[in-house]
């Protein structure tokens, strides 16, 4: 029986690079490049949150898909998965990262939404805007979603079926990370904009540019909470401008022409005010005060002036660390920043994201705001850190590690802030088990280190408890 196609599609919004306008973009020869340290703001659309919340849930900005009657046939145990309120129609019927619509010919198809990557679970509760930092994309996918075609019961559905299933074996190489949880999202879109003419969007079977190399970086995904504070996307500050237009790219995957980007262009600005409307998760458990309040002062004293303050006269600086500072894992910066990509920046600023947008990575990684913190292990860009305990004290960082995959509270550790995991005294080489092998994570392959960040070994013990727990707090 073909896989369930709800694993089919990984998220192709949200951890990518992206702007705004439309028509020729930029200058397609010159790639921006930005300096460390503080990113400014710049104006921004306004939108209506509430609008932008049922856009987010109900409108069909991923144009392509499984055809209804094949997905209701694999479907047998959606049952079981969360729902949202405010979902019309037939989404009202389907899990809350799946959306219905219903093509100009009429073929019914179900896509992935945003909340296939940014709704996370915690103890059965859907939170949207946190990362699902248990996707697994360690296999190519391309196979199963070939095998959906078994299902199809007219030429329409098979004809939607085929654009959709081409575009997946397309960038399913690019997409395949070493770890399961890892989000393979801007290589995904490099390979994409490899199959896609910048100005017209008309899709080539054949890479019209060479596409991104086949080892992705691990990437760990951000809440959508933090574009309340932050002014420029993703680590390393690369989505500039128009922040509405950013979140866009990742349609390209069925968008076919200008017209159909500039449709979602219209609610766009509504989807991005309602991300700034978002709150964070509160602490689910119990918080030692007085141990907080200790930890408030050790905070501002140690971790203020990249993170901000927060309380009653919040700050935040959107501070981007050099890499010679912070000392993490290089490789993302490195290929944003050292030329790897320009051909994808070039890419953008001549499509219709570039006009009035621009791609401009910094050579670090902006330090994030830190509302909510506890329900975003694993840490750093990469995810190599399981939890906030071991990321203030590097001497306690695992080198092999698995956690857990599941959500209950049970699964969390509120010593920790984080998964609860185990170490191993060996990486994926040393595992004769193949399942085992997808889930550990392995800080000695390249783009995986779990370095830098030392900010915490300078602290006592007890101070560093202090900060955890006025972490919880946040």
């Amino acid at each position: 029986m073909p896989a369930r196609p709800l694993h089919l599609l990984p998220c192709l919004i949200g951890l990518i690079l992206l702007a705004s306008g439309c028509g020729p973009g930029h200058d397609s020869g010159r790639v921006e490049h930005s300096p460390p340290g503080p990113v400014p703001a710049e104006p921004q659309r306004p939108g209506d949150p509430q609008k932008g919340y049922r856009a987010l849930l109900n409108e069909p900005y991923i144009g392509c898909g499984i055809p209804y009657q094949a997905y209701r046939r694999t479907a047998d145990r959606d049952a079981e998965l969360p729902r949202l309120p405010d979902r019309e129609g037939r989404n009202a019927e389907l899990p809350y990262f799946l959306t219905y619509h219903r093509t100009p010919a009429g073929v019914e198809l179900v896509s992935p939404n945003c909340l296939y990557c940014h709704g996370g679970t915690f103890d059965g509760r859907v939170i949207i805007g946190l990362g699902n930092e248990s996707l697994d994309f360690t296999e190519d996918r391309s196979a199963a979603a070939e095998a959906v075609g078994a299902y199809l019961e007219t030429e329409a559905e098979a004809a939607e079926w085929r654009r959709w299933a081409d575009r997946v074996r397309a960038v399913a190489p690019y997409q395949i990370t070493a770890t399961v949880g890892s989000n393979p999202a801007t290589h995904t879109t490099f390979a994409l904009e490899a199959h896609r003419d910048p100005v017209t969007l008309a899709w080539s079977p054949e890479p019209l540019m060479e596409p991104p190399p086949k080892e992705v970086p691990p990437v760990s995904v951000p809440p959508w909470w933090r574009l309340a504070k932050k002014h420029a996307l993703y680590y390393n500050t690369e989505g500039r401008g128009d922040l509405a237009r950013a979140m866009m790219l990742g349609v390209i995957l069925c968008a076919e022409d200008p017209a159909s980007l500039e449709r979602i262009d219209a609610y766009a600005p509504d989807i991005r005010a309602y991300f700034a409307s978002l709150t964070p998760p509160r602490w689910p458990f119990a918080i030692d005060r007085e141990r907080a309040e200790r930890g408030r002062r050790v905070f501002e004293e140690t971790c203020a002036r990249c993170h901000g303050r927060y309380g009653e006269a919040p700050s935040y600086p959107n501070l981007v660390v050099p890499l010679s500072e912070v000392g993490t894992d290089p490789v993302l910066v490195e290929r944003a920043s050292g030329g790897a990509s320009d051909r994808f920046f070039r890419w953008f600023n001549r499509s219709f994201f570039g006009q009035t947008a621009r791609v401009a990575p910094a050579p670090g990684y902006i330090a994030p705001p830190l509302d909510g913190v506890w329900a975003t292990a694993p840490y750093l860009h990469n995810g190599s850190v399981p939890n906030l305990a071991v990321l203030l004290d590097s001497r306690r960082r695992p080198k092999y590690w698995t956690r857990s995959f599941g959500t209950a509270a049970a699964d969390y550790d509120p010593e920790t802030l984080g998964w609860k995991y185990t170490e191993l005294p060996y990486g994926k080489a040393g595992s004769r088990d193949a399942r085992e092998r997808k889930a550990i994570y392995d800080t000695t392959l390249p783009g995986h280190s779990n370095a830098g960040h030392l900010y915490g070994d300078r602290l006592t013990e007890e101070e560093r408890k202090a900060v955890l727990e006025y972490l919880k707090t946040l």
